[in-house]
């Protein structure tokens, strides 16, 4: 079965999934790293480097290679998901938002084969962990909007545009809303 018709028959008729069944279709897609080498390019500089490969208006699926460069802390707006690791080690720091602020709880990281839940409004961040080129498959429901990403040291946050990924936004026009957090 060709990828794309994979995809819609595990996530086409998928209609405000819970998080459960978000994960059972990830999973169902039993999909490895070769499936997915022709989407994948050099970061170029980035935490990674991302590609939508399934998106309706319930749900997007996207696939990440990442460089050794740490993402920003972040949420995934109003979105929820999974991530699946597809190789490599990820490192998966969690925060909790205390006064606007996030503050680091702890860090695990994820081997190839595992999942793990992005939740709504959760902070977190990843970055590769191993020697071996970190690959990543990321479901959400519903696609992401109004993600925010954080520069700690700034004490700042940034809505970013939806096409922008989870670090500060280079050009203005990916700056949707820059907040001061104290």
């Amino acid at each position: 079965m060709v990828l794309k018709e994979r995809f819609k028959n595990s996530l086409g008729s998928l209609n405000s999934p819970s998080a459960e069944e978000l994960r059972k279709a990830l999973a169902s897609l039993d999909i490895k790293l070769e499936d997915l080498l022709p989407y994948l390019l050099p970061a170029d500089g980035k935490p990674y480097y991302r590609k939508l490969i399934y998106q309706t208006d319930e749900v997007e699926l996207l696939v990440m290679n990442w460089s050794d460069i740490e993402c920003a802390p972040h949420d995934h707006g109003n979105s929820k998901g999974w991530i699946q690791v597809l190789n490599g080690d990820s490192e998966n720091t969690v925060f909790e938002v205390k006064e606007g602020v996030p503050v680091e709880m702890f860090a695990e990281v994820k081997s190839k084969g595992s999942f793990f839940f992005a939740p709504k409004k959760g902070v977190h961040k990843m970055r590769s962990a191993g020697r071996e080129n970190l690959v990543t498959l990321h479901l959400y429901s519903p696609p992401i909007t109004g993600m925010k990403v954080y520069d700690l040291e700034k004490c700042a946050a940034c809505v970013v545009s939806e096409d922008c990924g989870a670090w500060w936004p280079e050009e203005l026009r990916q700056k949707v809303k820059e907040i001061q957090l104290r």
